[in-house]
């Protein structure tokens, strides 16, 4: 019995609102130049957040990755056309430091000149060796695998490298390693 009193109620309490020309739905509703000031104020809380987040990514590597310490691996392609290529393994001292497998997308970035950040990651200083596999396919559809070993000299100053890929028929220079 309290429903139909409560329905009532509220029934009456529209039709109250609507006698006294108040339109709930239109007082809602902002203005065009509201929206706008709106729309202004997300955009700029938008950036100031995307700001906010660059500097706490590189106050994160700067924390996790201390220049002393800091090594970081970068792929390139030479000859793009030479092979396709399919995946990339990097060993450190005989530990695994990165594999990755390429996609549509990335190679065809890397085609266009563009550097892949491989490896980031903490040495001590001193002599390593690192190892790079790449893994592809020939233009004649043969599979194609090459395995390189270098020696590199970690000192205090942060350390980088880049994996300059050739493929075949570049003779012992299919994959370089070089000080960037």
């Amino acid at each position: 019995m309290q429903k139909p009193i409560a329905a009532t109620f509220v029934a009456a309490v529209f039709l109250g609102c609507s006698a006294l020309g108040w339109n709930t739905a239109r007082a809602a509703e902002p203005s065009a130049q509201e929206l706008r000031s709106l729309d202004e104020q997300v955009q700029e809380i938008k950036t100031d957040v995307l700001a906010i987040a660059a500097e706490l990514s590189a106050l994160e590597e700067q924390l996790l990755f201390p220049s002393s310490t800091q090594v970081s691996v970068f792929v390139s392609l030479e000859r793009p056309d030479a092979f396709r290529l399919d995946a990339v393994r990097v060993t450190i001292d005989g530990e695994l430091a990165a594999h990755h497998i390429y996609s549509f997308k990335e190679l065809d970035a890397l085609a266009s000149g563009g550097v892949q950040r491989i490896f980031t990651g903490n040495l001590p200083g001193g002599e390593h060796e690192l190892a790079v596999t790449v893994v592809g396919k020939l233009p004649s559809g043969k599979d194609y695998q090459q395995t390189e070993q270098f020696t590199f000299e970690k000192s205090i100053d942060p350390r980088l490298l880049g994996i300059a890929l050739a493929g075949p028929g570049a003779g012992e220079a299919a994959i370089q390693l070089n000080d960037w």
